[in-house]
């Protein structure tokens, strides 16, 4: 009666490319970091700059994946008390 949602996984090929790509993206970016013909405070307030940019960016994904799955329990518990209801309920029953 119930349809259950299925479970969305993601293929070793997306997951390696998704890897691959921060890695080279970290690597390109410390690299032009260090390569500025600029002071070495300047370069390491950039570098600074960068690791909180993408902590940042890791908390963000993370809330957002958090409050997605919880609308989803929210969804599914709603759905089963809504399931329950229905099949309780009795048409031809007297008041």
């Amino acid at each position: 009666m119930s349809d259950t949602p299925v479970k969305q996984q993601n293929t070793a090929a997306f997951y390696g490319q998704a890897v691959a790509s921060f890695a080279v993206a970290m690597a390109a970016t410390a690299i032009g970091i260090y390569q500025l013909n600029t002071d070495a405070w300047v370069r390491a307030f950039l570098a600074i700059a960068v690791l909180y940019l993408v902590t940042s960016a890791f908390t963000l994904a993370k809330v957002i994946r958090d409050r997605q799955e919880a609308g989803a329990i929210v969804s599914r518990v709603d759905q089963a008390r809504l399931e329950k209801l229905l099949a309780e309920h009795d048409p031809f029953e007297k008041i």
